[in-house]
């Protein structure tokens, strides 16, 4: 059987896509780039926003299109199965609380257990290639955020067991993996059910594999200990921390119920940055929070500017059924969020700019996660560096998966240039 993925949303959809790819292939499937040449297609879908379940939809009936049988699950369909399963094309919906036995389900096999060996990691053909390993260590989530329907989609904070989680990595390692990303809704709170903290499971991962780097994607600012920081000494630590801000005032956090301040969030950006000055901090801010004054607006955009955030990701508020801040009084207009991001998203890019400039002159380790050929024979190839930095040089050959000493040159149509140092090439 030929079987199509696709997922839209968070890095812990992809974690699970490429989890499903594996086991389909152990079971004797194969993998194909499209819903046109697939018997079965597999969406996995996204609700943080309204445009994220928008294009959930979107990727549904664009799978349905070629003719596949469509099976949806992730997030946007755990709120909305009824319409989910009324869409044209969908045989199957599967809930969030479901999703752990995708495969036994679409297949109509009984439970069954892929975790007596690691399975051979699978790179998804197409859009969603990543030579970067995905791996989810933790679902759910115990905050109560005003602004967030992911609690109620993705349940309890709950943690995969170190043993799970080191058969993944190993999985991904044996499939020639040089970078793995550690994924999860509340990645802080891996541990906290199991009477550890996240700290106990790095550390087991550095002394039980010798995966080159390890990544963590987005991560809230609090549970992390002193001691969480200090694991940045080891240099397979990839020096780039993902930390929602949100506001970047005090008052609108309150109202979203964040369970930080900026004098917390500062505090930890000065920490990681005295452990590793190139350490890459990006973020998250919500424009138009119900009630977000100007003088609020101001505050964020002074905060924005104090550190020196390496990037950011930008969202004008979106009213998400079921959560507290859709009730709330005083909704910002929509042309007023629109301004307010614009103005957000301007300064992001200056900080980009600083940041990336920053680093012409020096040589950073890049992972090559992506190649095309040009007209001329030649290969452009992009891929990131420890510290998050996307970097493109050009190859005879085309090129992935390596890890290679690169002197970054200069900034060209808002991308690095690199030039690989031959003598210290790793990985090869």
């Amino acid at each position: 059987m030929k079987v199509f993925f696709d997922t839209i949303g968070c890095r812990l959809n992809q974690a699970e896509i490429e989890r499903y790819a594996a086991q389909f292939t152990a079971l004797g499937h194969e993998i194909v780039p499209d819903a046109e040449s697939a018997d079965i297609a597999v969406v996995n879908t996204c609700s943080v926003t309204a445009a994220a379940a928008s294009d959930s939809r979107g990727k549904v009936r664009s799978a349905a299109k070629g003719g596949a049988q469509v099976v949806v699950t992730g997030c946007w369909s755990s709120m909305e199965p009824r319409e989910a399963a009324a869409m044209e094309g969908v045989s199957q919906v599967i809930l969030n609380a479901e999703k752990d036995e995708l495969t036994a389900a679409v297949l109509g096999l009984g439970k069954t257990d892929f975790d007596t060996e690691p399975l051979k990691r699978v790179t998804l053909p197409g859009v969603h290639a990543r030579t970067r390993a995905f791996i989810k260590i933790q679902d759910g989530c115990d905050n109560h955020c005003t602004f967030c329907v992911t609690r109620l989609v993705r349940g309890k904070a709950r943690s995969v067991a170190k043993a799970r989680v080191l058969h993944d990595v190993q999985s991904a390692i044996s499939a020639g993996g040089k970078e793995i990303v550690l994924t999860g809704v509340n990645l802080g709170a891996w541990g906290l059910d199991l009477g550890e903290e996240l700290a106990d499971l790095i550390e087991f991962l550095l002394k039980e594999t010798d995966i080159p780097r390890i990544r963590l994607s987005s991560l809230e600012s609090w549970n992390l200990s002193d001691r969480f920081l200090r694991l940045w000494e080891d240099p397979r630590m990839c020096p780039h921390f993902h930390l929602p801000l949100q506001s970047g005032s005090d008052s609108v956090l309150k109202r979203m119920a964040r369970r930080t301040t900026l004098g917390e969030f500062r505090r930890l950006a000065e920490t990681a940055l005295s452990v590793n000055p190139a350490f890459a901090i990006t973020t998250d801010v919500i424009a138009g929070f119900p009630g977000e004054t100007d003088e609020e607006h101001a505050q964020t955009l002074a905060f924005v500017d104090s550190l020196p955030f390496a990037g950011g990701h930008i969202f004008p508020y979106s009213p998400r059924p079921g959560t507290a801040a859709a009730r709330m009084k005083d909704q910002v207009p929509k042309a007023i969020q629109k301004e307010r991001a614009k103005q957000l998203r301007d300064l992001f890019e200056q900080k980009t700019f600083v940041f990336e400039t920053s680093f012409i002159g020096s040589v950073r380790k890049v992972l090559w996660e992506s190649t095309q050929q040009l007209p001329d024979g030649q290969w452009e190839t992009h891929g990131l560096s420890e510290n998050y930095l996307t970097v493109k040089t050009i190859f005879p050959t085309p090129v992935r998966n390596r890890i290679d000493s690169v002197r970054i040159s200069e900034r060209q149509d808002g991308k690095l240039i690199g030039i690989v140092i031959p003598d210290f090439r790793e990985g090869g």
